[in-house]
């Protein structure tokens, strides 16, 4: 009796365990948590972190001078043309780890899903234009290795030369837009064209138009047969073509964040920029630029002060710091360095101004030139005019008071005609215009075809030999921790320093 009992009490303790794990594992699995991603979600972060950080504000908008801080400590980049690598690795780190990572898996995943050729396609096409952004900057970067940490266990990658690089680029695109097709699955999630397979080929053969074009200096026959591949393909042919991404409270406009925040009263229109739209009688700077008349600190730069008026506008000289920028203060009769104008931050510069990649006003002004070089037909001055005003009109979509009206648009080419001795110069100085904010495209545009014409940055602390810089170095962590492919790449391409050339920059 006492054994059959002891049996029984040592059953239950059994039997209730057995109980309780019955539907154990059920009942810890979160029913609501994902289990997967959409990689239409995935290539949406993507596009969004192709928006550049805040650093382009200190080195390349800088370097095109465009704007300018006297300031240095954490702002040394152009305005003294020196070597500042915690702004010079921005692009680096926020293209290679949101971007190129995030592309890679998209592809990886769409290559998985017959059914969804197009996603595959605009991931393609995506890190098309990321890779641009970085060989332009950089020169050598990896490439082919790139983003295989995950998947090939590949954590020291080898950097490819930039000639290696632009050559699938250019198979990418070619390759991609070709493939887009209205007929498969559209990709309503896409925040850059809500799938529109129409919009997204012109996006890719105006950024080919864009890549053929980067070689017209270093291979003029390679050149004119990726140009006139794009422009067979279809490309941009009004604003609503244009590849922007548009920002809110919870993705803001990089540099509109840095000009909005910590460094609101430190940037200032640089006089380059400033003093060619004021003699040209250039309707933009109404649309760009804001002076607090009269403001003697970063406090007073008020609404009260605001103007926007073209007359009252002054821009900011290079070759200063901010001790020495007090004597021209003294010499233009201002009360202050904060009395220079500004980018207007409640418009073009607001936190959620939206960001132009490929642009219908470039790509008609790229035709300007593959048609004054042969490579395609067409007029020139129809060209011309189409970018100059579709820039114009563009800077509506960013702000209703940015608007220039198409009176001022007609006056101003009336008034400025293209002029086919000065074609190039014109066609590049317009595309400098056309790039305002977009600092990787403008610095690339600049170094490739020489204009505008801009007097060299007088710094007399300056860390270059040349007159300007001409690529951004590596960051310290790639030389630390990947040291021998980055040994590599110097070697094969120059010195780590901002006056070495990339490979299309002859």
């Amino acid at each position: 009796m006492k054994k059959t009992l002891r049996n029984i009490l040592f059953s239950i303790p059994i039997l209730i365990l057995g109980s309780c794990d019955n539907g154990f594992d059920e009942l810890n699995v979160n029913k609501t948590a994902a289990t997967a991603v959409d990689p239409a979600f995935i290539l949406n972060n993507a596009l969004v972190n192709v928006s550049p950080p805040s650093g382009v504000v200190i080195y390349e908008i800088g370097i095109v001078q465009q704007m300018v801080s006297p300031n240095s400590g954490v702002l040394t980049g152009a305005n003294f043309n020196q070597d500042s690598r915690d702004n010079t690795q921005q692009t680096w780190q926020r293209y290679y780890r949101s971007v190129v990572r995030n592309t890679y898996d998209v592809i990886l995943k769409a290559k998985a899903l017959p059914n969804r050729p197009n996603l595959l396609s605009m991931a393609r096409i995506t890190q098309a234009y990321a890779y641009m952004v970085l060989t332009d900057t950089y020169g050598d970067i990896p490439y082919t290795q790139a983003a295989k940490g995950f998947t090939d266990q590949v954590v020291l990658p080898k950097y490819d030369t930039q000639q290696a690089v632009y050559t699938d680029i250019i198979k990418e695109l070619t390759e991609a837009t070709a493939a887009l097709d209205a007929t498969k699955t559209i990709e309503t999630a896409d925040i850059l064209y809500s799938g529109d397979v129409a919009k997204w080929k012109k996006f890719g053969y105006s950024l080919l138009l864009r890549a053929g074009m980067r070689l017209s200096k270093v291979d003029a026959t390679q050149a004119q047969q990726v140009v006139q591949k794009a422009i067979a393909g279809g490309v941009m042919t009004a604003n609503t073509d244009n590849a922007a991404i548009k920002h809110d409270a919870n993705y803001t406009n990089g540099p509109g964040q840095m000009l909005n925040s910590t460094e609101a009263a430190n940037f200032y229109l640089a006089a380059p920029f400033a003093d060619y739209l004021k003699k040209t009688n250039d309707p933009r700077l109404k649309s760009i630029a804001v002076r607090y008349v009269g403001a003697a600190s970063g406090p007073e730069q008020v609404a009260a002060r605001a103007s926007t008026d073209p007359a009252v506008q002054i821009g900011m000289p290079f070759g200063y710091d901010n001790s020495s920028i007090a004597n021209v203060v003294k010499t233009l009769g201002l009360k202050s360095f904060y009395d220079f104008s500004q980018v207007d931050r409640t418009r073009l510069a607001k936190n959620q101004a939206p960001m132009f990649f490929v642009t219908y006003a470039q790509t008609q002004l790229l035709l300007a030139e593959a048609a004054q070089r042969g490579w395609t037909t067409g007029s020139v001055e129809d060209f011309y005019n189409k970018g100059v005003r579709g820039h114009m009109e563009q800077l509506a979509s960013v702000d209703a008071n940015a608007a220039v009206p198409a009176a001022s648009i007609d006056s101003y080419l009336k008034e400025n005609p293209f002029v086919a001795a000065n074609a190039l110069e014109q066609i590049n100085t317009q595309y400098w215009i056309a790039s305002f904010m977009n600092g990787p495209e403008a610095f690339a545009n600049f170094r490739r075809s020489g204009f505008p014409k801009l007097t060299p940055n007088p710094f007399p602390g300056k860390g270059i030999k040349g007159d300007f810089i001409r690529r951004l170095t590596y960051p310290n962590s790639e030389i630390s921790v990947n040291s021998a492919n980055v040994k590599e790449a110097i070697a094969r391409q120059g010195a780590d320093d901002l006056d070495t050339k990339v490979w299309w920059d002859k």
